[in-house]
């Protein structure tokens, strides 16, 4: 397979990925009866299972041992277990109660929270286009707390809590999908217990919510890890310049959804903040185009 088909269906693949992460709170909305925990202790159950499956055809127990050899790897990814877990929870539970608009917003704001995130852990240094977008950031999530009389917590847990996640991900050297595997094998018991727990007389939704919320929750996992497995997939074949467009898909459509489809309030004192935050945004994306178009193209290797 030559470089410009890989290209192309790692273009393809990578943005199907955020077209599916966009339109997802549909899905969750369809399982508002069930309770936010057992949503998420059922999606990291069905996920595990579909996810560990999946590496083990594939790679037998390749992918644990490779792992395993790494005590660093093992610890780190215990942590990110929990900051996923938090984030997945904590989207659900926002998604259900009416706040897809800013959920929307933390997943905007999140590529400048690692920018910080970077500055402040890792020492990296920002130019000054990256400070403008930065700067712009802070002053749109300033007048929505301002506006509103708080911070938008939900927004800043969702991207504080994925950041870490990633920052976790990234200081280990870990296959992206084997590394889920991992995260999945931490959480199993746990959320299997609970989902237990729950279907013995503590208003389970699965065995006792019916036959179509019982589907529902089983195809949580799909959505779940079909949509990793494949960003995985396209992030290792086109540039991450392009990734770091094409990541701004989800969040947009999840706006669009939370004010055209759920009818969330959303008036002018909200706009302006968004517009800081959108401002800054294309600042950021624009200088990181134009700095990955200055340097020399580098050959995407195809992955496993």
């Amino acid at each position: 397979m030559n470089a410009a088909a890989i290209d192309r269906k790692g273009l393809i693949v990578t943005s199907l990925t955020f077209l599916l992460w966009g339109v997802v709170p549909l899905y969750w909305y369809l399982l508002k009866a069930v309770p936010s925990f057992q949503i998420i202790a059922h999606r990291i159950v069905w996920s595990g299972l579909l996810v560990v499956g999946w590496l083990v055809l594939r790679n037998g127990l390749g992918w644990w041992r490779t792992i395993r050899e790494q005590p660093r790897a093992l610890a780190t990814l215990a942590l990110s277990s929990v900051f996923i877990a938090f984030n997945w929870g904590l989207y659900i539970w926002a998604v259900n109660a009416g706040h897809v608009v800013e959920t929307s917003l933390g997943y905007f704001i999140n590529p400048l929270i690692n920018v910080l995130m970077g500055v402040v852990l890792l020492r990296e240094r920002l130019n000054a286009a990256q400070w403008v977008a930065v700067a712009f950031a802070l002053l749109g999530v300033g007048w929505l707390t301002v506006q509103s009389g708080s911070p938008p917590w939900i927004a800043l847990g969702l991207a504080f809590s994925f950041a870490m996640y990633g920052l976790l991900r990234k200081i280990i050297s870990v296959d992206a999908v084997a590394g889920l595997g991992v995260e999945s094998v931490y959480l199993f018991l746990p959320a299997l217990a609970y989902v237990v727990w729950a279907e013995m007389g503590h208003g389970g939704g699965f065995l006792h919510g019916g036959m179509w919320s019982g589907l529902l929750l089983i195809f949580g996992g799909v959505v779940t890890a079909v949509p990793l497995i494949g960003f995985a997939y396209g992030v290792r074949r086109i540039p991450l310049s392009v990734v770091g467009l094409l990541q701004y898909i989800a969040p947009s459509i999840q706006f669009l959804i939370g004010v055209f489809v759920f009818k969330e309030d959303f008036g002018a004192d909200q706009a302006i903040g968004f517009a800081a935050i959108w401002v800054g945004l294309l600042v950021f994306a624009s200088d990181g185009l134009w700095r990955s178009r200055r340097r020399p193209a580098v050959p995407v290797a195809e992955g496993a």
